[in-house]
């Protein structure tokens, strides 16, 4: 049995994981953007503490950042101000004389998403749609991580004035004060304004589809995160967007393309870390 942890800059999820099956599961808030490093790390350990049971071999967890998944250490978590450099490694195998693996946040749910659809397809991408825009990748059933998780970091390519993370993730509905559940129903009850929304990002959403194909060729993809339970809404405009940046119709036409917004999905990857 093994722990696995998904870290958001919203919420933090803790699961209990045999194989593709969460036993149990538990959410926190996300540590608060004002705290520092060691009350990042202390409240951490606590919640790992109170979830702890006997029996679990391995901690596996996801980071929203660039990591050393052979030491351990977190750099530069995204949503986290205080997460520089950070030891995760080193501070918890000494807190709990347990095995830690930590990775990037996209790769866990990468691995998670690769074991739902079977890990048949030669290449699966999962495109994290949350706080940010996060891409993994599992190539014949391995992850593809890069020296520091840095794969999939695609979301940091300039775009607009900004970069494809801004227009790809909830920052694109905050950025215009809107609320993605309230903007969800509205749209499904028809409204004209709430459709627009999902369209426009719908649109950039596929340009930046285009760049995962550019660079992975995938035969599925995968959505994830909050912004994927709106997949209905926004699924069209992304197609027409994707098509009209990507000029390899035969690529497109094997190409599937699936929302599975679950937070199971991150923690099933994170427990499968080794």
């Amino acid at each position: 049995m093994t722990l696995g942890i998904d870290i958001g800059g919203t919420t933090i999820n803790l699961g209990l994981v045999d194989g593709p099956r969460i036993l149990k599961k538990v959410q926190v808030p996300s540590f608060s953007k004002g705290a520092t490093l060691n009350e990042t790390l202390t409240y951490l350990a606590d919640q790992i503490a109170a979830f702890l049971v006997p029996g679990v071999a391995k901690i596996g967890i996801g980071v929203p950042s660039l990591t050393d998944p052979v030491k351990g250490i977190v750099y530069n978590a995204a949503n986290i101000p205080s997460w520089d450099v950070v030891p995760l490694k080193d501070f918890l195998e000494t807190r709990f004389d347990i095995p830690i693996f930590v990775n990037n946040d996209a790769n866990c749910y990468a691995l998670g998403a690769a074991v739902k659809v079977g890990r048949v397809l030669p290449t699966v991408v999962t495109v994290t749609l949350g706080t940010g825009t996060g891409v993994g990748v599992v190539v014949d059933g391995k992850l593809l991580s890069g020296t520091h998780c840095g794969v999939g970091e695609i979301g940091a390519i300039p775009y607009e004035g900004a970069d494809y993370e801004s227009f790809c993730s909830k920052k694109f509905f905050t950025a215009r004060n809107l609320d993605t559940r309230a903007l969800a129903a509205a749209a499904a009850g028809g409204d004209e304004a709430a459709q627009a929304h999902f369209r426009e990002f719908g649109r950039h959403l596929g340009i930046f589809l285009s760049v995962v194909m550019y660079a992975y060729d995938a035969d599925c993809i995968v959505l994830g995160g909050g912004i994927a339970h709106t997949f209905q809404h926004f699924s069209e405009a992304m197609w027409e967007a994707l098509r009209c940046s990507y000029p390899y119709q035969a690529a497109l036409d094997n190409l599937k393309i699936t929302a599975m917004p679950d937070e199971d999905t991150a923690l099933v990857g994170a427990a499968s870390l080794a």
